[in-house]
């Protein structure tokens, strides 16, 4: 079976984005006028309620490389955040740690990256109290 080439990935993905939110997460790409290999994306998560999450906007940079999909998007936190599989020094995110992204498939995207973040915001080891700070530096 061929594989559908990365920018028809992305492409479906972008419009998935554009027209398909589900009110809890969002994304799309970061400058769509300059980045013609859709290589740098920003998502955004709205806190899930009753958490220690609830009504705050998480922003997100996400960077899909040359083999996405094969290889998984690389995902940061630019809101501050205290969440398991999250660097708390950089916001990077470890797919190792998520339950739904340990193991890489093609088959997934950014949308399903976002709703397994948001589920992890629902999971009782994430309930620990926010820390409000400045966000995480973006990396150079």
């Amino acid at each position: 079976m061929a594989e559908v080439p990365r920018n028809f990935v992305l492409l479906e993905e972008l419009d998935q984005g554009e027209k398909h939110g589900d009110g809890r997460c969002s994304y799309g790409l970061e400058d769509p006028n300059n980045d013609t290999m859709m290589y740098n994306w920003t998502g955004s998560i709205f806190g899930p309620q009753h958490t220690p999450f609830d009504n705050q906007l998480y922003q997100l940079r996400i960077y899909c490389g040359d083999r996405y999909p094969v290889e998984e998007p690389k995902v940061q936190f630019v809101t501050r955040i205290t969440m398991p599989g999250v660097d708390a020094q950089t916001g990077e995110v470890s797919f190792k740690d998520i339950d739904g992204l340990e193991r890489w498939s093609r088959k997934y995207g950014i949308a399903h990256v976002l709703r397994c973040l948001y589920n992890k915001m629902l999971r009782r080891e994430s309930r620990v109290r926010q820390i409000p700070g400045p966000d995480f530096p973006l990396p150079k």
